[in-house]
């Protein structure tokens, strides 16, 4: 069984951003444990406690796990070595397979380029033998980490666009619960572009994106899909 640990910065940033490809991979027998970072203090709609609630239902509605921890707050959230060596902590004790974050792009929200940087550098630290913050832990070594995108931004051309057409209706479902953030944004409507958008450059109706840190190792070039689309 793969373990995937998705970080967000905020409550509802998992479920916008990746929620269709975590669903997916729950059916396909991976266990997915979500990270929220914040409880979205600084938002203009919807109170901390409301949106936490949000996201656990969310959550369960995807079939993952889910944690809050605290990183200074909503618009607080900074790259430092000790908020990267509290992420560390989560990666040495849940052993993920593969790690998702928020992207590195710069976007409308200065949390998400942080917590990407930080979960980053936490990966390292997680796999470093001689840190004294995390002698507490056994050391791990994440096998992938890739980003995904801010709510309804198409940011940089993707390297991986994967199909989750069968997941999308259910997908929608979990996007819906965060009641308070559609007050502030059509969000599924930004969100729902984006991914017929993608889907239509793989001829799937909906799809979701990635983007990698490093470079895919691959044992056939036989055994990928396609990369031309046109």
């Amino acid at each position: 069984m793969k373990k995937i640990l998705v970080f967000g910065a905020h409550p509802d940033d998992v479920e916008f951003g990746t929620g269709g490809l975590i669903i997916k991979e729950i059916e396909l027998g991976a266990k997915v444990k979500i990270v929220v970072c914040s409880l979205g203090e600084a938002g203009t709609n919807g109170t901390p406690e409301g949106r936490k609630i949000e996201s656990e239902k969310a959550a369960e509605l995807m079939g993952a796990e889910i944690e809050f921890i605290d990183l200074g707050g909503d618009s607080h959230i900074e790259n430092t070595s000790l908020n990267a060596f509290k992420l560390a902590n989560i990666i040495r004790e849940y052993k993920p397979n593969i790690v998702l974050t928020t992207s590195l792009t710069e976007n409308q929200h200065p949390d998400h380029r942080a917590l990407a940087e930080m979960t980053r550098s936490a990966i390292r630290y997680a796999r470093y033998g001689g840190l004294e913050e995390l002698k507490n832990s056994p050391i791990h070594t994440v096998e992938s980490l890739y980003y995904y995108p801010s709510s309804g931004s198409l940011d940089t051309k993707p390297d991986l666009i994967i199909d989750i057409g069968e997941q999308y209706d259910k997908w929608t479902k979990a996007m819906s619960i965060h009641e308070s953030q559609m007050k502030t944004k059509d969000y599924i409507n930004l969100i729902e572009n984006r991914a017929r958008y993608f889907g239509a450059t793989i001829g799937v109706s909906y799809a979701a994106i990635l983007w990698v840190n490093d470079p895919v190792k691959v044992d056939s070039i036989t055994l990928l899909g396609s990369s031309r689309n046109y």
